[in-house]
């Protein structure tokens, strides 16, 4: 049977002071090396996915801004076609060669 001074434990095993966490890592090194360089691995892995998924938005944002850039370029050729012909209507000519002159300017910068 147990005496009363051991609790009932088993003795000498119970009246060992638990491990601390150095020790427990210098008994077991190997786990712990282990289980740091997978957690770094994961740490990567979940940065990289995250980058994946930046790269994608920032892919369709490039696609959707060439798209936008492409529709303005083509309603800026749509008004200046307009303005030259409302222009080419005036009989004296000078609000067409005006507008020539200025889109010219345009077209250089």
């Amino acid at each position: 049977m147990a005496s009363a001074h051991d609790g009932g434990f088993g003795g000498a095993s119970s009246r060992r002071k638990p491990l601390g966490l150095m020790a427990n890592a210098m008994k077991r090194k190997e786990s712990f090396v282990q289980f740091f360089l997978m957690t770094g691995i994961l740490m990567l892995s979940l940065r990289s996915l995250g980058q994946k998924y930046r790269i994608h938005e920032l892919t369709n944002d490039n696609s959707s801004l060439r798209d936008e850039r492409d529709s303005l370029s083509l309603r800026m050729a749509s008004v200046k076609d307009a303005l030259l012909r409302e222009a080419s209507l005036d009989p004296s000519g000078l609000l067409s060669s005006h507008l020539r002159r200025l889109f010219a300017e345009d077209d250089n910068n």
